[in-house]
């Protein structure tokens, strides 16, 4: 599609595929459940780690362990679950922020910044939840090398991602593009100007211009802030993870999950208000395709109850029917085909 930035539309039309109700609800739940099981794990390790010690301790001491005693406790089992559907939600989540982000780069030369500004905002959910995430699963990602390696390709790509559309919005600042026109005409008209060349821009409209004049420097400070803040956490994210040392980890882990809740509520405020579907748009809307309801805008909902057949999965198979692990050098608690294996062979050898 040719970029046409001579004329300024008075609208644009919408986009359900990038700010539709059922796309923004999918990011929004995801987070929320994510945020809560990090929180729940977290205070778990934090203080359910001494009732379980003791509690532990006392079923040793006693010579003959009932069947209950075999079996792992209540909370032991809803951490594992927690913990799979944590890493669950929170791939699922970064993965469709990266996918978004790469998608709307791509389609640079047709979105607006009202669009381009919500695929951001989504992208920085989806950094915040994964970063939580991190929080409470450090040690089940940073104990395997392969797992570890992931995480950070993922935060890498993420944070390449999201600093260009940070630079993207600059320059659409810097540029006082109207907010009908692509986010690409930003570059166009910075090189036209640079030219000297005249500029061919037909008046917007009323409000349009009245978008562009409510650029501030607020809105450069806090872009700004953004993107280093964004390198800031991707460089301690990093070295949270491939750390070693234990000291002031319990205050690093409770205060980086105050700061990811935080922004991730901050972001979720600023997309639900902004957008059409739930909020007021900062842009003329041709239509109102954002506020309807369509199979794709299902089908991002109905895909959250993906990590919930495997939690059922997991909580059936390999915690509630897992035989339990038995000492190999005890023949007495050997299987039943094990043990006459065992006496074929000691007759074979000795007639």
């Amino acid at each position: 599609m040719r970029l046409n930035c001579s004329v300024v539309p008075p609208d644009t039309p919408s986009n359900a595929g990038i700010a539709g109700a059922g796309v923004l609800l999918s990011f929004i739940i995801t987070a929320g459940v994510a945020l809560t099981i990090s929180t729940a794990l977290v205070v778990h390790d934090t203080w359910g780690r001494a009732s379980s010690s003791s509690s532990s301790s006392s079923s040793r001491n006693s010579k003959f362990p009932s069947t209950a005693d075999i079996q792992p406790p209540p909370a032991a089992i809803a951490t594992v679950i927690g913990r799979k559907l944590l890493t669950s939600y929170s791939d699922q989540q970064i993965l469709t922020g990266i996918g978004l982000q790469s998608v709307g780069l791509a389609q640079a030369a047709v979105l607006v910044p009202y669009h381009f500004f919500l695929i951001w905002l989504l992208g920085l959910l989806a950094t915040a939840v994964h970063n939580a995430a991190l929080l409470a699963l450090v040690h089940d990602f940073g104990r395997d090398r392969v797992l570890r390696r992931l995480r950070q390709a993922l935060m890498l790509v993420n944070l390449l991602l999201s600093c260009v559309y940070g630079v993207f919005v600059l320059r659409g600042l810097a540029a006082r593009l109207p907010p009908t026109l692509p986010v690409l005409c930003a570059w166009t008209t910075a090189q036209a100007g640079a030219r000297g060349t005249a500029s061919t821009l037909t008046p917007p409209s009323a409000a349009a211009a009245a978008a562009v004049a409510a650029a501030n420097p607020f809105q450069y400070v806090a872009t700004l802030a953004v993107i280093v803040g964004n390198c800031a956490v991707f460089g301690l994210a990093t070295w949270y993870l491939r750390g070693r040392a234990q000291r002031f980890y319990r205050v690093v882990q409770m205060a980086g999950l105050g700061l990811m809740s935080a922004v991730a509520v901050g972001v979720t405020v600023r997309a639900v208000l902004l957008s059409q579907a739930f909020g007021r748009p900062s842009v003329p809307l041709a239509d109102t395709g954002e506020r309807d309801w369509s199979f794709g805008q299902l089908l991002s909902l109905l895909l959250l109850l993906l990590p919930l057949v495997s939690m059922i999965e997991i909580a059936r198979g390999e915690i509630q029917l897992a035989p339990p692990a038995q000492d190999a050098a005890d023949t007495e608690t050997l299987p039943l085909v094990d043990r006459t294996a065992m006496q074929a062979a000691k007759r074979s050898a000795f007639p």
